[in-house]
């Protein structure tokens, strides 16, 4: 049975499953979803964004009017992070945190804290760089995205000095948002230190053919 993903390609946390998807080989179809963004770009230029997520059968599913969403043959689940863990648990214990649950909960860690340290300064950065109208785009707010983002970074690239993955020298489902992380900022060419650890990693994961899923730039830089 094929899942159902509602979402939008340059959505972060839709990329979060469209990784875990191709990392598990299963098929789904892509319902574009989004309040914010659209094929033209981003609402704050006039664009039409994509919809869906603020009728009554899509909130009926995720109350949020959020992407990402997934329908895996009538279970209905949204969260990106729960979503990649269902799957995980589901098609692939052993592949995504080796059927062990402390690599489980240290995956589960390094994900919580992307969602938390990450996100927030890298959505304002992209926001006032890329996705607002010039006039409407503030350099205080890139500047200080850019900070917080290099503090956690510093955190990434020690982590990443112990031990070969973000959660374990085997890759686990914890690399999946980070992955995506580390893509977004690399295509970003922000200035910042160099993080060698962090550099290591990034050719180690775009060397998975499961990358090919989440490479395309535009899916990053849309705006």
């Amino acid at each position: 049975m094929t899942i159902t993903l509602w979402g939008r390609p340059s959505s972060a946390r839709t990329q979060k499953v469209l990784l875990a998807l191709a990392e598990l080989g299963l098929d789904f179809d892509l319902v574009l979803a989004s309040a914010t963004m659209g094929a033209a770009g981003h609402v704050a230029k006039g664009n039409q964004a994509f919809g869906v997520v603020d009728t009554p059968a899509y909130r009926a599913m995720n109350p949020n009017g959020t992407v990402p969403t997934i329908d895996d043959g009538g279970y209905v689940l949204w969260e990106s992070n729960a979503i990649v863990q269902y799957l995980a648990m589901t098609y692939d214990p052993a592949g995504f945190y080796g059927g062990d649950a402390r690599v489980f909960a240290s995956a589960s860690r390094w994900m919580m804290w992307e969602n938390n340290e990450l996100i927030p300064p890298m959505h304002t950065y992209v926001k006032h760089t890329i996705r607002l109208p010039e006039e409407q785009r503030d350099p205080a707010s890139v500047d200080a995205a850019r900070e917080a983002l290099i503090a956690a970074w510093r955190i990434v690239d020690h982590q990443l000095s112990r031990t070969t993955h973000i959660a374990a020298d085997a890759w686990t489902m914890g690399d999946i948002p980070m992955t995506i992380r580390v893509h977004r900022w690399a295509l970003l060419q922000a200035d910042t230190p160099d993080f060698p650890n962090i550099a290591r990693y990034y050719d180690r994961v775009r060397a998975r053919p499961s990358f090919a899923a989440i490479a395309d730039p535009q899916m990053h830089l849309a705006g």
